[in-house]
């Protein structure tokens, strides 16, 4: 199912700001996007998807700012301005060069003065960063929640509007079967009537083949199975678990069960009718695949 939802919040010094994307996919598929002083956090992340979604390819991007400066030091590379001194040194008692070596000349010295972030405070997850991000992350996915329930809503009305068509249609032909299975015996019974006595056979026995044979087309099992089948549907759809992958299985099985009308049910009409629902399940299986 689709969404979007972005979130950001500021504390102490540290800004946090997440945004969630999810498209349809079959099964749950979760990318994180997050700068270096974080991707430790992405597995956390990761978790808190997986406790509230169940499918969709689910994109995120996460960035942090420190709208504080964190605490820095300056290293003076001692070694490097002994060696120069010695050289200057060197230089002056050749009369090369006059004067000591001052301040400002230092600063000018590349690579002599570096500034830097604390190396503990580089390496390490800042203090209460960790628990900002985790509680951005859970904000965003609950607001991506609501926005692909409000997209569930219209889907589950699409999907039981196309489960009703094919209601309809199962009743039909379930109708046109029983009438098919009628004048099928009728026309059994008329033709066996015009034989000739010595070839007539047993009439019990000729009375139980009929029987026997028009049975071959009776759909009430598999009309049952599919009225079951959609029954199933509408408390899946009503319960509050994750229901795609079940919904999903049981497309195919009316879909099989259609099938089964199709061979079983006589008659042009008939074969109208079951093509129709074929159709609709058609399009349900596809819209099934963004159900949650």
């Amino acid at each position: 199912m689709t969404g979007f939802a972005a979130m950001s919040r500021e504390t102490d010094g540290q800004k946090v700001s997440l945004s969630v994307k999810s498209v349809n996919h079959r099964f749950l598929d979760v990318v994180v996007k997050a700068p270096s002083v974080v991707s430790s956090l992405e597995t956390r992340i990761k978790a808190i998807a997986q406790q509230m979604l169940t499918r969709g390819r689910v994109e995120v991007s996460l960035g942090v700012d420190f709208t504080v400066m964190p605490a820095r030091e300056v290293v003076l590379d001692e070694s490097l301005l002994e060696r120069i001194s010695a050289a200057l040194e060197s230089a002056r008692s050749r009369g090369l060069v006059t004067g000591g070596l001052t301040a400002s000349d230092v600063l000018r010295i590349p690579q002599a003065l570096d500034i830097r972030a604390r190396a503990q405070e580089a390496s390490a997850l800042p203090e209460g960063l960790a628990a900002l991000v985790e509680d951005v992350a859970a904000e965003a996915f609950e607001a991506l929640v609501v926005m692909r329930q409000t997209e569930g809503t219209f889907l589950a009305a699409d999907l039981e509007t196309r489960l009703g068509t094919i209601g309809a249609l199962v009743d039909e032909i379930e109708r046109l079967a029983r009438d098919g299975q009628q004048q099928l015996e009728q026309r059994l019974r008329e033709r066996l009537a015009q034989l000739a006595p010595d070839v007539a056979g047993d009439p019990a026995a000729v009375a139980q083949e009929i029987v026997r044979f028009v049975a071959r087309s009776d759909v009430d099992e598999e009309v049952v199975r599919l009225r079951g089948h959609f029954e199933h549907w509408r408390a899946l759809s009503a319960g509050p678990e994750p229901c795609g992958r079940k919904l999903d299985f049981l497309v195919q099985e009316m879909n099989r069960e259609v099938n089964t009308l199709g061979s079983k049910a006589e008659g042009a009409r008939a074969t109208e009718l079951v093509i129709a629902a074929k159709s609709e399940l058609e399009r349900i299986r596809e819209q099934v695949q963004n159900v949650e």
